[in-house]
């Protein structure tokens, strides 16, 4: 019997690998879609103001460019 080695994934694109991306909730979600409430809940965001730092991937990327008008990528 052969013993399965447990396999380790490789980041999809090497060039992204380690890179990370400031976002900042700067306008209020009140009065918005429930779909954009959910994305800023989703990228983590708990109150006005609040920078995360998020890894850069093509979903982050995609969540960001969904409400463009409530979060701004800081330096």
């Amino acid at each position: 019997m052969a013993d399965k080695q447990a396999t380790v994934k490789k980041p999809a694109d090497a060039k992204t690998a380690g890179k990370t991306i400031r976002i900042e909730y700067y306008r209020s979600a009140i009065c918005t879609p429930e779909k954009h409430q959910k994305v800023v809940k989703g990228l983590g965001f708990t109150r006005l103001r609040q920078v995360v730092e998020r890894e850069e991937t093509p979903s982050i990327r995609g969540m960001v460019k969904v409400i463009p008008h409530l979060v701004r990528i800081v330096g």
